[in-house]
């Protein structure tokens, strides 16, 4: 099997090589659409948005007390208390949805049940602060309530279908999870240290990512200082990794973060790459015409709906 998908891989790429038309400008503009996305989204969001999340991530792993993370979102743990959890805690994260999977792998790895990490994968990227008050100010206050709540609301739907089609799987791995010695985890840090330690790398996270808004001086005010903000946090971070932490502490939590960076980037990268290839960036168009994009989903209709939510 492992000598089929090699020679399906070459083969794939021999036939790219040997039948795309490169001689057709169409062709040739979606490529350079592809590298251009790849490259917007390298700059935008590898670097300020991606790699924050791998650290946390990778802290979550090796930080944050594993009898914590079950007893709140544990798969025995209180249903209601845990979907609420899980719904509404993306709030305080300005991620997107490339951004928040490496927060719910660190999360889902530490023992939460899988309904609860859905509820939190679906609902992170869109009830964080930011987004919401962005998607008011874009498209009115009603919108951006309806996006709030409808995302807190599916969220829960959609994590417990998961949690019901993967029943039996969960709850073996949970039940394994279970037979660890959970509360025998050595405490080296105090919990106000913790809870600072990740504070910290949240903000870091929020506040290198602050978008402008000239009609709020408050907001503006944060905009124009971001860096300033964010050199602050990065510094204070420093000093919590050089006198809280040991050395072989943070050798485990570079792996972790690393083991989610090379899990996740190459498959969001080329995502990106192919999304460039065929649609093309905002305003430009990728081997897919723009028109047949506006008559298969450029209405409100059901099908142009299902089309859109099954496509993407």
């Amino acid at each position: 099997m492992k000598e089929w998908k090699i020679f399906l891989i070459i083969l794939g790429i021999f036939l790219a090589f040997y039948l795309i038309p490169l001689s057709s400008p169409k062709v040739t503009n979606a490529i350079l659409e592809a590298f251009l996305m790849a490259q917007e989204y390298a700059r935008e969001h590898v670097l300020l948005c991606l790699i924050p999340a791998f650290f946390i991530a990778g802290a979550i792993i090796n930080f944050i007390n594993q009898g914590a993370v079950m007893k709140y979102l544990g798969a025995h743990a209180n249903k209601f208390l845990a979907y609420s959890v899980a719904a509404v805690s993306g709030s305080i994260l300005a991620v997107c949805s490339c951004t928040v999977l490496p927060i719910f792998s660190g999360i889902y790895k530490k023992g939460a049940g899988l309904g609860p990490a859905t509820a939190f994968l679906y609902s992170g990227p869109a009830i964080n602060v930011l987004a919401i008050v962005m998607t008011a100010k874009a498209l009115g206050f009603e919108i951006g309530v309806a996006r709030a709540v409808g995302a807190v609301l599916f969220s829960v739907i959609i994590g417990l279908l998961m949690h019901f089609i993967f029943l039996k799987e969960d709850k073996a791995r949970t039940d394994l999870i279970d037979f660890k010695s959970v509360k025998q985890e050595e405490i080296k840090r105090s919990s106000f240290q913790d809870l600072l330690y990740f504070g910290v790398m949240v903000g870091i996270l929020v506040f290198v990512n602050w978008g402008k808004d000239a009609s709020n001086p408050v907001w503006n005010f944060i905009y124009i200082h971001k860096y300033l903000i964010t050199g602050i946090l990065l510094f204070s971070l420093l000093l919590m990794i050089i006198f809280w932490f040991k050395k072989h502490e943070l050798k485990s939590w570079v792996e972790a973060s690393w083991d989610f960076a090379k899990q996740i980037l190459p498959l969001l990268l080329a995502g990106v790459f192919i999304a460039g290839f065929l649609l093309g960036r905002p305003g430009h168009e990728g081997i897919i015409p723009g028109n047949w994009v506006e008559s298969l989903v450029g209405g409100n209709s059901i099908k142009s709906n299902l089309l859109a939510s099954v496509v993407g």
